[in-house]
This record gives structure tokens, sequence and C-alpha cells, in this order.
């Protein structure tokens, strides 16, 4: 296998579904203390989700609270209650060509701005016959750090 031409920094986000994001909220905002940081709306992925933040700058963790804005639609955001890991990704576009080119299956709809406004991509929680490696089971967001980010982990890794 050739050397990896990118790094995972660290966690940027886990979103979390269910039915309701009044009663995940009860529990993140209410109980944990997360601050709700922003809202996003999508019907193309059926999804309204509340974006908290636990920590701060460059450390700073999203927990996405979604619920499917028709629950009788896919994708079906609320019925994985863990629905996807998100992790910051120092090149993006290199970690794709190179995880492509070594098996790793990813979903559809390629490299875009995600909820938080960076770019994003996810790998398929299945793995297929062209490509064998997936998220065994989960599904994974793979995010572009800012430059501030891919700072703090390179000052932190010493």
């Amino acid at each position: 296998m050739m050397t990896r031409p990118f790094k995972v920094l660290g966690v940027q986000q886990i979103a979390i579904g269910g039915p309701s994001k009044d009663r995940l909220r009860t529990l993140w905002v209410d109980m944990f203390g997360l601050e709700v940081t922003g809202n996003f709306v999508s019907e193309r992925e059926n999804v309204d989700e509340d974006i908290t933040a636990m920590g701060k700058g460059p450390f700073k963790v999203e927990v996405d609270l979604m619920q499917p804005l028709d629950p009788e639609k896919k994708p079906a955001v609320h019925t994985t209650p863990l629905n996807h890991v998100g992790l910051w990704i120092d090149d993006l576009p290199k970690a794709v060509e190179w995880l492509s080119a070594n098996g790793v299956r990813f979903a559809p709809g390629g490299i875009r701005k995600g909820a938080a406004g960076f770019d994003i991509t996810f790998l398929h929680p299945k793995g297929n016959e062209e490509f064998p490696i997936g998220g065994e089971g989960v599904l994974i967001e793979l995010v572009q750090a800012p430059p501030e980010v891919i700072d703090a982990f390179a000052r932190l890794a010493g």
C-alpha cells in the first residue's frame, strides 16, 4: 500500500437522529449544556437538524441533532440513532482520491458543502464488489479541516 497522502486530525462531529429533535435537545442542550449554534434544513437530505457544539475554537466538536422532515422518506435520519461520525481531514481531495484507489466505497454526492459550510463527503456504510471497504455499518463523514484546525492539531502534536 502506498503512503497515505492525508491525515485524520480528529473528530469534527457526531450526528444523532431521532423522531423529534425536542427529546434530543432535552439531553444534549438542557442536561449536558451544549450550545445551539445553528440549524440546517434540507429536503434533499430529508433532515431538520440543530447544530450544537462542545469545546471552543479548532477543538470544537459538533453534535448534530437530527429529525426527518418526512419520517416515511429516505434518507431516514432517525432510524439509526447514531447517524454518522464526522472526521477532520487535512486534504479532502487527496483523501478521496487515495481511498477510492484503495477500494473504499463512497456514498453518492461527491465532495460538496456541508451544513456547517465545510467541504464534505461520506464513506458508504457498506462495501460492494467494486469497492469492498465501507464503514462496516457506520456512515462516516470526511470534513475538510480549515487552516486554523490543521494548525491547531499540528501544534498539539508537537
